[in-house]
C-alpha cells in the first residue's frame, strides 16, 4: 500500500458502494467506506425497499376492491395506516437489518460523513482529518432535482420518499413529474383515498417509454381517481393561509391550482458536489465522466452506479462496482455491457421495458419491426378480467431482438425471459417456439414474438 492509509476507498454505501466495499474486502484489501446519510443507501432506505413495500399495499388493497366482480365481497372494507407504515419499516429493516455493522464484521473501516476531495488521493472526513486512498470508487448516487419548480426554497414540499413517511394523508395533492416515480406516488396515495392531480411536462405520462405505455397509464390512473395533466409544468410552489399554490403552465396559459400537498417527482440528478475539481474528476451534465471501464479522468479514481448516469437500477449498480473495484484493484480491463437491464415502474400494472423502445429506434434511424400482442385478447386477460396492458417486441430484419417492453400484472417477471434471450443473442423466431402456459401472462412474448418472426 505505500505512502497511502488505505488500498480503497468506497465513497456511498448504496448498491454500487455495498458490493464494491465488501469485494475489496474480500480480496485481502484494506479498505475504507464514507457513507454522508444513511447506510445503504437510496435503495434500501427510500427507493427500492420502501416503495415495493408500500405499493404492495396499494395494488392489494385496488385488488380487493376490484374483487367483488368476481364475487368478493369488499363492502366494509378499510386499511390501517400505521400497520401500513410498520411493514414498510419491517421490509427495510430485514433488507439491511445490520446496515454499517457489516462492514464492520469483515474489517472495513467506516466513516458517518460527507467526503470532500482536497486532492487527487485525498478526502477529507472532518475539518482536521483527511485520509488517502491508492484507490477510489465514487458511488455516491442521485439526489433529486429541485430546479425545474421555483418556490422549494420557502414551501415545504415532500419528495417521492417523503410521501411514504407522512403521519397524515392529505386530501389533496399534485406530484410535478409523470415519469416512473411519479406515478408509483400518484398510484400509492390514490389508493389511501387523495385526491391526486399527476402534471408532466411531455406529451404523456411515462415519457421515456412508448406512446402506448403513457396511455395506458393515463387510463389505469384514470380508474383511480387520478387526474393526469400532460403537457403542463408545475412552475412556481407558493403559501398561502389554508393551502399550498400550484402554478401550471398549459398551453401557453397559467392555472393555479390548491393542494393540501405537493409532490417533487420531477427527476434527479447525479450526486457530484464531493470537491471532484480537485482530484481531476470531470462532470458532465449525465453524471461524472467514465469510460469503458468506468475509470474517470483521474486514472486511479473510478465511478458507479446512478453518478454517472444512464440506466438507474440496483441491480446496475451492483455490476458496475464489481466491473470497476475489479479494474481498480486486480488492473482489470473489463468492459460494460449493459444488455439485459431492465427498466421498471412499479405500478399495478407494472411497466419493464429492456433494450430499445420504438422512439429509440426511430432516433437512431434503424430499420426495425415492431409488434404488440394486448392482454385483453389472450386467454390470461380474459381469465383475470385484464385489458391494460400488452407486451411490445422490436427486431431488426434480422431477427435480433432489440427491445421488449412487458405492460401488465408480473411485468418484471415476464421480461427477464426476454431480457436473457437478448443476452444469449436468441433470435426471435427461436423465441417464438418456446412452450409457454396459455394462462400465463408470459404467453404473450410467444404470440408477439411469433408474428414477428411471420415476417422475417
Amino acid at each position: 500500500m505505500g505512502r497511502f492509509d488505505y488500498d480503497y476507498i468506497v465513497i456511498g454505501s448504496g448498491a454500487a458502494g455495498s458490493a464494491a466495499a465488501m469485494m475489496s474486502a474480500s480480496l485481502k484489501k484494506k479498505t475504507a467506506i464514507i457513507e454522508a446519510d444513511k447506510w445503504g443507501g437510496s435503495g434500501v432506505n427510500s427507493r427500492d425497499v420502501p416503495f415495493a413495500a408500500a405499493l404492495k399495499f396499494a395494488h392489494l388493497y385496488n385488488a380487493a376492491i376490484a374483487g367483488a366482480k368476481f364475487g368478493l365481497s369488499t363492502k366494509n372494507l378499510r386499511y390501517n395506516y400505521p400497520a401500513v407504515q410498520r411493514w414498510r419499516e419491517v421490509a427495510i429493516e430485514r433488507a439491511y437489518a445490520k446496515g454499517k455493522q457489516m462492514f464492520e464484521e469483515v474489517g472495513i473501516d467506516c466513516y458517518e460523513t460527507r467526503a470532500n476531495f482536497v486532492g487527487a488521493h485525498e478526502v477529507a472526513v472532518a475539518p482536521d482529518k483527511v485520509i488517502t486512498g491508492a484507490k477510489i470508487l465514487i458511488a455516491t448516487g442521485a439526489v433529486l432535482d429541485e430546479t425545474s419548480v421555483a418556490g422549494t426554497s420557502t414551501v415545504d414540499y415532500l419528495t417521492p420518499a417523503d410521501v411514504l413517511t407522512i403521519q397524515q394523508i392529505p386530501k389533496t395533492v399534485l406530484v410535478a413529474g409523470g415519469g416512473a416515480s411519479g406515478c408509483e406516488v400518484a398510484e400509492y396515495l390514490a389508493a389511501l383515498g387523495s385526491k391526486v392531480v399527476i402534471v408532466e411536462i411531455a406529451g404523456r405520462l411515462l415519457p421515456r417509454e412508448d406512446i402506448e405505455v403513457g396511455r395506458a397509464m393515463e387510463a389505469h390512473l384514470e380508474k383511480l381517481g387520478v387526474k393526469s395533466l400532460p403537457q403542463s409544468r408545475a412552475v412556481v410552489i407558493e403559501k398561502d393561509a389554508i393551502s399550498k399554490k400550484v402554478v401550471i403552465m398549459r398551453g401557453g396559459q397559467e392555472k393555479a391550482l390548491r393542494v393540501d400537498e405537493i409532490v417533487l417527482a420531477t427527476g434527479t440528478k447525479p450526486a457530484t458536489e464531493l470537491g471532484l475539481e480537485n482530484a481531476g474528476v470531470e462532470v458532465t451534465q449525465k453524471g461524472i465522466k467514465v469510460d469503458k471501464n468506468l475509470r474517470t479522468t483521474a486514472k486511479h479514481i473510478f465511478a458507479a452506479g446512478d453518478v454517472i448516469g444512464g440506466i438507474s437500477s440496483t441491480e446496475k449498480a451492483a455490476y458496475d462496482a464489481a466491473i470497476a473495484t475489479n479494474n481498480a484493484i486486480n488492473r482489470g480491463k473489463a468492459v460494460t455491457d449493459y444488455t439485459g437491464y431492465v427498466r421498471m415502474t412499479d405500478t399495478e400494472p407494472a411497466v419493464a421495458t429492456v433494450g430499445l423502445n420504438e422512439d429509440a429506434c426511430i432516433k437512431r434511424d434503424l430499420r426495425y419491426i415492431s409488434e404488440i400482442a394486448e392482454y385483453g385478447k389472450m386467454f390470461v386477460g380474459n381469465v383475470h378480467d385484464f385489458s391494460g396492458g400488452f407486451v411490445k417486441m422490436i427486431t431488426n430484419k434480422q431477427g435480433k431482438i432489440l427491445g421488449c417492453t412487458v405492460m401488465g400484472p408480473d411485468a418484471g417477471v415476464v421480461i427477464q425471459e426476454v431480457a436473457m434471450a437478448m443476452k444469449l443473442g436468441v433470435l426471435v423466431g427461436e423465441l417464438a417456439t418456446v412452450p409457454h402456459v396459455s394462462t400465463s401472462w408470459s404467453e404473450g412474448v410467444r404470440i408477439v414474438a411469433r408474428r414477428l418472426a411471420a415476417q422475417i
